[in-house]
């Protein structure tokens, strides 16, 4: 994922059960406050919810895209890393639901994204 990539975000586990990245602070990042942007949040919870979506798509599925995503800030990022932690809630043949906690180095829970991926099938024309 290059996008990803580029904004630091790091993979650590990728399983069907469970996905988990992090994405340090940095300047380059934040807000004029000093905290973490809520777009480069929300990009560290899509991308590794999307990952977590894709390790369960169902035979014949193409990959997957994110139709809808709705993400609660419960407190600012000013230092160190958020980790992102990505579990399925439901598993359709046409829509997933991926939940993403968001946690600071001290584990608090800092946001929480919920996100609908829609799954996407092969052309068999």
């Amino acid at each position: 994922m290059p996008f990803a990539a580029g904004l630091g975000i790091e993979l650590r586990e990728a399983t069907a059960e469970r996905t988990v990245g992090s994405l340090g602070w940095s300047p380059d990042i934040c807000t004029a406050g000093g905290a973490l942007h809520g777009g480069a949040l929300m990009a560290l919870a899509d991308s590794v919810g999307a990952v977590c979506a894709y390790l369960n798509l169902p035979e014949g599925a193409a990959g997957t895209s994110t139709v809808e995503s709705k993400t609660n800030f419960l407190r600012a990022v000013t230092a160190g890393r958020v980790h992102a932690t990505a579990r399925p809630l439901h598993l359709g043949g046409t829509l997933m639901v991926v939940q993403t906690d968001l946690r600071d180095d001290r584990d608090r829970l800092v946001g929480q994204t919920t996100q609908t991926q829609i799954v996407l099938r092969k052309n068999t024309d």
